[in-house]
């Protein structure tokens, strides 16, 4: 009978919601029904917000039950909006149809910025000023990151350019965010030591479009805690340790129930869990993002021991951070309590190498030199955090694929958040920028801040300032749009067009082009490196910007390229910047480029039913 009832009134439902003026004998059959009923079937995800509005507004019971901050309208929010449940507490008061539109208003403001930012930087580096309208916008800012995250999360190879976008501006908010974040932590007291949630913030900088939380990483951690005391339990079944409830800062003074707590450790890390230090591929980023080693199982000597040291203060063993040369280490105290020490009265525990147990002697052994007795001194958090970003800083300058340069960027920023006034790190972020040709109006600032900070620098600020200076001139002068036309006489040795997925003849790889010149239009410094002049038909050729599948972007000459007969989508970074769809065989250019090359789309077309279909034929 309620099964009835219920697919009755769902009949009734959308009629009443699409007449303005319901008939009596259908409102009287829905409103009659109880209260749960009701509420189910308004529920039930077959009514859109508008449908909600128009049901409201027939009669004065379905208004109580359609009031904003009801059932209803928080189960349209959360239909429409789930990943954003998790902001809202369940005992606060949401008024749910307020936060659905101001949820809404904010995603077409959205979308409407993303969608100028093609015709806006099309042409450059999006500038710092870039951003200004985010910025400036009104209303909660994760309603603006989830509807970037909604557009990133479109299905299919579609919308390529509003991804790419869409993506620049999230990285650039939630860099900001953290950054923010990151300078009030480094605030905190010399005694406040969470080594954990600063490695957090730094993963989350580098990271910034994955979901990395310090909870999460908590509770990845707590999980190890458990199992630890489990093993424990087995060790010594009245350990101190058992007691200790989550977020206790209990420590133990018994070095003999300490090292029962290590044992336990050492197991479940090394032998259970199987964790060990990543000697195979040892200069590789992963290894200093926390969330990475809690996946991968792996490490290197600082991201391990950030681990190690955690779950052994957490269970109530002192350990301490130390910033040994070339490997970070650990330090765990044997001498009495207040009692006068020195280095020989701790053991120093590598966390990389499965917790082993070092002496003095042992850790000079460890890498091959004799060191000082400071050096086996504890350190701060933000010395620990330091460290960690000078090796992001070191593998960042070996970037040889990522012609971006993203690690490098990235670690620079959070060195100088810590360090604002390093003058060769600024001089080095200036020189970077100046490299990629992005932000000329930072540069300038940048190398004003060098000279106040020491006008010794003059030289190298000089040469800087004046080719940054010539670099915006540049940009002034240029006007309009370059369009080259494929039916005008010079350019009729051109044989490809943009879009097209070709292949490199010599090195093989895969790549699609994204744009032309007649002949080869690179310097004759480029010409003799690159060795063209060997080339059957040297410079005087067609060359062809393409975006390769390694990350890079080459200027290939024409000899050098042919079809790909079986033509796949290319991961470049940057394919989002040219083109708004992959339609299995070839790109199609978004609106900015086609304004460039006005005639190439029809020449793909003819190609892809030249090549392709022809193919297929004959495999049929």
């Amino acid at each position: 009978m309620a099964a009835a009832a219920i697919d009755s009134a769902m009949e009734v439902v959308p009629a009443l919601a699409e007449e303005a003026a319901p008939e009596a004998a259908g409102l009287s059959c829905l409103v009659n029904l109880p209260g749960e009923v009701l509420e189910y079937i308004l529920c039930s995800g077959s009514l859109t917000a508008a449908d909600i509005g128009r049901v409201s507004s027939t009669c004065r019971r379905l208004r109580e039950l359609c009031q904003s901050s009801g059932k209803v309208w928080k189960e349209q929010f959360r239909v429409r909006w789930p990943s954003l449940m998790k902001h809202y507490s369940p005992t606060d008061y949401v008024n749910w149809l307020e936060e659905y539109k101001v949820r809404q208003k904010a995603g077409l403001e959205a979308r409407k910025i993303v969608a100028s930012f093609s015709k806006r930087f099309f042409s450059e580096h999006v500038p710092c000023n870039g951003f200004s309208d985010i910025e400036n916008l009104e209303g909660p800012e994760i309603f603006f990151e989830d509807e970037l995250v909604c557009i990133l999360n479109m299905e299919g190879r579609k919308a390529l350019t509003w991804k790419y976008y869409a993506k620049k501006i999230l990285y650039y908010l939630r860099q900001q965010k953290i950054l923010n974040n990151l300078k009030a932590f480094l605030q905190q007291p010399d005694d406040y030591e969470s080594y954990l949630e600063g490695a957090v913030y730094i993963d989350q900088y580098c990271n910034p479009l994955s979901d990395i939380s310090l909870r999460d990483i908590q509770a990845q951690i707590d999980s190890i805690v458990e199992l630890v005391c489990k093993t424990l339990r087995g060790i010594n079944s009245r350990h101190p340790s058992l007691a200790f409830k989550a977020g206790e800062s209990s420590m133990i003074m018994e070095i003999e129930l300490q090292s029962q707590v290590l044992d336990a450790m050492n197991y479940v890390l090394y032998d259970q869990l199987k964790f060990k230090g990543n000697r195979m591929d040892y200069y590789n980023a992963l290894n200093l993002y926390m969330h990475q080693v809690l996946i991968r199982r792996t490490g290197i000597p600082i991201s391990m021991s950030l681990l190690y040291l955690t779950i052994a203060r957490q269970l109530g063993v002192p350990l301490e951070p130390v910033n040994f040369p070339s490997h970070f280490l650990l330090r765990w105290c044997q001498g009495a309590e207040g009692a006068t020490l020195d280095i020989f009265d701790y053991i120093y525990i590598d966390a990389f190498g499965k917790g082993k147990q070092l002496t003095v002697k042992e850790c000079e052994y460890l890498i091959g030199q004799h060191v000082t007795a400071a050096l086996y001194g504890v350190v701060n958090v933000k010395k620990v955090l330091q460290r960690m970003v000078g090796n992001l800083l070191s593998l960042g300058k070996r970037e040889g694929i990522d012609q971006s340069y993203q690690l490098l960027r990235d670690s620079l920023d959070l060195y100088l958040a810590m360090y604002p006034d390093q003058v060769q790190l600024l001089l080095l972020q200036a020189r970077l920028y100046f490299h990629l040709g992005i932000w000329p109006e930072k540069v300038l600032d940048i190398l004003q801040h060098i000279q106040t900070l020491d006008p010794g620098q003059h030289g190298a600020v000089g040469y800087l300032v004046q080719h940054t200076l010539e670099h915006i001139e540049r940009k002034k002068e240029e006007v309009g749009v370059e369009v080259k036309l494929r039916s005008h006489e010079k350019h009729r040795d051109v044989c490809y067009a943009i879009g097209l997925i070709m292949k490199h003849k010599r090195y093989g790889y895969n790549c699609v082009i994204y744009g032309w010149d007649p002949t080869c239009m690179m310097g004759h410094e480029w010409i003799r490196n690159m060795n063209v002049h060997s080339l059957p038909h040297g410079h005087h050729q067609p060359f062809y910007n393409v975006l390769v599948e390694d990350g890079s972007c080459r200027y290939a000459a024409q000899e050098n390229l042919e079809y790909n007969v079986e033509p796949q989508e290319i991961s470049h970074p940057d394919v989002g910047r040219y083109f708004s769809e992959f339609t299995g065989t070839h790109y199609i250019p978004n609106a900015e480029l086609e304004i460039r090359y006005p005639e190439d789309l029809e020449s793909v077309y003819e190609t892809v039913q030249n090549i392709y279909s022809a193919k297929k034929e004959n495999v049929e």
